[in-house]
């Protein structure tokens, strides 16, 4: 019989692709693998829906609690009370305190015997760590972000500490996406560095051929795309490097607009000059991202010093790009600035307090674009790509098979 494994997150499939090529990977490599994921946007639901239809593995989707706001209200009122508490309450209390769908989706993840749990985000941690206690299991953890570099709030922060405590400890299979996140979670808990599994895309996703570029002096078409369209994410400097470049550009951005923020970059982009060079475009399938990014000559991953892990994180942007063949400017966090010698060509590093070198980095770019083009096509297929870096991922996985399950 084949070995289980149950992966467990907060979110919807539809916005977690590492979540699908980490169940895709595990189920080539013989496991049976079960998703279990939250049914938290509606906005996503119909291409979960479709996702789950063509899986070639299991997937169970717990409902969103329709009283999640007041439990997550009335357990952070009792966290403040978390040092009067066992030791076995604490933990349990700090996850509901934390928020999203805890309670339907440990429900969910209990109810899947498996032989590996693995968690995604610290909900999915705490179901998946409560399920591999139940069913005598092993416990792995994938780290996409530094959770406890998220916050600002030391509550919040306390938070996250008492369920991260519980865990990863435990946790046979640990894998980060990015190198700098492991080095912090290691630091933090005296625990062995955890893999990197970096946030790469399979090379099915690659164009076939590549997208010649625009011709420098006429146009170069820069790309961003998320989720949601977000004031925090670099955009601004970037807009103001547009207009300060000597080569004319045109960004569009891709993403949800439901704060508005879309707007405010627009009539930014207006005040500045170039309103009629900036455009939003709706959200997509995450599969269809790598052909979208395809059709541009710059890709954009501008993280800023909102929190310290977006100094520590290397997104799935930027190697979207650059299996799309597509080079990207990055700012000058730790992460990006560690991983750009390995770009070479492909890559500039930019400081978002400088407009003007933003500028002076775009044009930089035209005046090679050919090159680097076909470099980042190089990396994105040689290097940059699932099909090599799920190899660190199984490995992990199986090293974690060679140990004894969590029996606490």
């Amino acid at each position: 019989m084949a070995r289980s494994v149950c992966i467990v997150s907060p979110g919807n499939l539809a916005a977690n692709p590492r979540i699908l090529k980490e169940a895709d990977a595990l189920h080539e490599a013989g496991y049976a693998v079960t998703a279990v994921v939250s049914d938290y946007s509606s906005g996503l639901r119909r291409f979960d829906t479709e996702i789950a239809r063509h899986a070639p593995w299991k997937v169970v989707r717990a409902p969103r609690s329709s009283t999640e706001r007041y439990v997550r209200a009335a357990a952070s009122l009792a966290a403040r009370l978390a040092d009067e508490l066992g030791q076995e309450s604490a933990p349990a209390i700090a996850a509901r305190a934390y928020g999203g769908p805890i309670g339907p989706l440990q429900q969910a993840a209990a109810s899947v015997p498996a032989d590996l749990y693995i968690g995604h985000y610290i909900a999915g941690l705490h179901a998946a760590g409560t399920a591999a206690r139940q069913h005598q299991a092993r416990l792995g953890f994938d780290a996409e972000d530094f959770h406890p570099g998220e916050e600002r709030d030391d509550l919040r922060s306390e938070i996250v500490r008492v369920i991260e405590l519980e865990w990863l400890p435990h946790c046979r299979h640990f894998t980060a996406a990015a190198p700098l996140i492991g080095a912090a979670y290691a630091e933090r808990y005296d625990l062995a560095q955890p893999a990197t599994v970096l946030n790469v895309f399979p090379l099915s996703m690659a164009p076939t051929q590549g997208t010649p570029p625009r011709d420098a002096d006429v146009s170069l078409g820069a790309y961003w795309f998320s989720q949601t369209i977000g004031l925090d994410r670099g955009l601004q400097p970037f807009l103001q490097g547009m207009a300060k470049a000597s080569v004319r550009v045109e960004l569009e951005l891709r993403g949800d607009d439901r704060w508005g923020h879309g707007s405010a970059l627009l009539a930014m982009a207006r005040d500045l000059g170039i309103g009629d060079r900036v455009r939003l475009l709706p959200m997509a399938a995450p599969e269809e991202m790598v052909r979208l990014a395809a059709a541009y000559d710059l890709g954009l991953s501008l993280e800023t010093d909102v929190s310290e892990n977006r100094q520590l994180c290397l997104t799935n942007k930027i190697f979207t790009y650059l299996l799309a063949g597509v080079p990207v400017m990055m700012s000058d966090t730790p992460a990006q600035r560690r991983l750009a010698p390995d770009l070479g060509d492909a890559a500039a590093v930019v400081p978002l307090s400088d407009p003007q070198a933003i500028a002076a980095a775009i044009d930089r770019l035209a005046a090679k674009l050919y090159a680097a083009k076909a470099h980042a096509a190089h990396l994105g297929r040689e290097r940059y790509n699932w099909d090599v870096e799920k190899k660190a991922l199984l490995a992990s996985v199986d090293r974690a098979f060679a140990e004894e399950p969590c029996r606490r």
